[in-house]
């Protein structure tokens, strides 16, 4: 086998309730910046980042990542799942660790996107970590909501940039090793 690199391309979905921070952690990743400013999603919003995921069977592997940006309402979800979900190949799904509410409502959208694509990798993200003071959810909590949908949960904060890089670079490479996506 040479050692030329393989190059993939997918879509990756971020769901999840309203003022959860998706777009703020597409902006961190793909940016490397975070707004303070809240600008809600209306539909859906593409962002595109090439990662690097060292070397997979002996060749240096690259993903192409189309980022979709859902918007936080669970009625968009239903009427419009098919076309915006629809050759997605992995999901960030995102709860706000200062709102219990979003952590219950993760499973909705879950659901919502595996009943348009299948069992695709879920990748979890409790958001806003760096708000200490005003977390509501405990990570045994959180445990407990996902554990039938067996996916990694990461903590995460789009403002301070933590584990923000390593959710997305895990997923792209959960992907490609389960998916097999050519």
């Amino acid at each position: 086998m040479d050692s030329e690199s393989k190059t993939y391309k997918f879509k990756i979905c971020l769901v999840g309730e309203e003022g959860v921070g998706k777009t703020s952690l597409i902006h961190r990743f793909v940016s490397g910046a975070f707004d303070e400013s809240y600008i809600r999603t209306l539909g859906a919003v593409v962002s595109k980042k090439t990662v690097s995921l060292g070397t997979l069977e002996g060749r240096p592997v690259q993903v192409d990542l189309m980022i979709l940006d859902i918007m936080g309402k669970r009625t968009f979800l239903q009427l419009f799942k098919e076309a915006y979900f629809h050759g997605a190949k992995g999901i960030l799904a995102v709860f706000d660790v200062t709102k219990k509410a979003t952590l219950r409502d993760l499973t909705k959208w879950i659901d919502g996107v595996r009943e348009s694509v299948g069992p695709i990798p879920v990748y979890s993200l409790g958001n806003k970590v760096d708000l200490v003071e005003r977390r509501e959810t405990e990570e045994a909590e959180a445990s407990d909501v996902l554990r039938a949908y067996e996916c990694p949960i990461l903590y995460t904060s789009a403002k301070t940039g933590v584990n923000v890089e390593q959710a997305f670079q895990s997923l792209a490479k959960t992907v490609v090793e389960t998916a097999k996506v050519d």
